[in-house]
């Protein structure tokens, strides 16, 4: 009897990996500055476009406004997932973006408040301040789940893609664009990638009316 539920255990297990056949992109990411030198490899994120997949119930994820900056000021997510703003600075913020993906206007709240934001179509979203011009973040959202940040270490690795041929991009803040790579993905199979990308100087941005920030001369408490 033992036997007989071991084959059966077997089988289903067997037709359960030919139903969604994955493997995994592993790889390295070099990141430098436009001068040459290393930059942070966690300041890239990895993903990969060609598929499909519903987010993942959970906590919004977080990008805090603390010390007149936007932490992180980079964050992927899937299409469907919502993102919190909480204000840790003792003055005010106004975050918003003009990002034809998702445009928004959070208007102004103070320390210990947040505001969230559901991002319901792929796309960048370029988030800024109205208030403070030097701060700037940008949004991922993507088709699917297959997307994470790379280590301080420079690895990366992609989990549970499904068999196939994918294209894969790497991006940080501040790079022109991302840079790509092809992967054939085999069932239970790593697919090893080497990236490299370069990044640059912030690029000066707008305020939500579309004008040129002013002096500011009012001190936000």
């Amino acid at each position: 009897m033992r036997s007989v539920l071991a084959l059966v255990l077997v089988a289903l297990a067997a037709a359960a990996a030919a139903a969604s056949p994955t493997g995994r992109i592993v790889g390295t990411v070099k990141l430098t500055d436009a001068d040459g030198r290393p930059a942070p490899a966690s300041e890239v994120i990895v993903y990969v476009v060609g598929f499909t997949e519903p987010h993942a119930a959970g906590p919004p994820v977080q990008i805090a406004q603390r010390g007149r900056a936007f932490v992180p000021d980079l964050v992927a997510i899937t299409v469907g997932d919502t993102v919190s703003f909480p204000n840790a600075d003792p003055f005010l913020h106004n975050v918003f973006s003009l990002s034809t993906a998702r445009k928004f206007d959070l208007g102004s709240f103070k320390r210990g408040d947040a505001k969230d934001k559901l991002f319901p179509s792929p796309g960048v979203v370029d988030v800024y301040c109205n208030i403070h011009p030097e701060m700037a973040a940008t949004i991922l959202v993507l088709p699917n789940r297959a997307h994470t940040r790379v280590g301080a270490d420079g690895t990366f690795t992609l989990a549970g893609i499904p068999a196939g041929e994918w294209t894969v991009f790497a991006y940080t803040r501040r790079a022109a664009r991302p840079v790509s790579a092809h992967a054939s993905v085999k069932p239970g199979a790593d697919t090893t990638l080497a990236l490299a990308l370069a990044r640059g100087a912030e690029p000066e941005h707008l305020n939500k009316y579309g004008e040129t920030y002013r002096p500011v001369t009012t001190t936000y408490r």
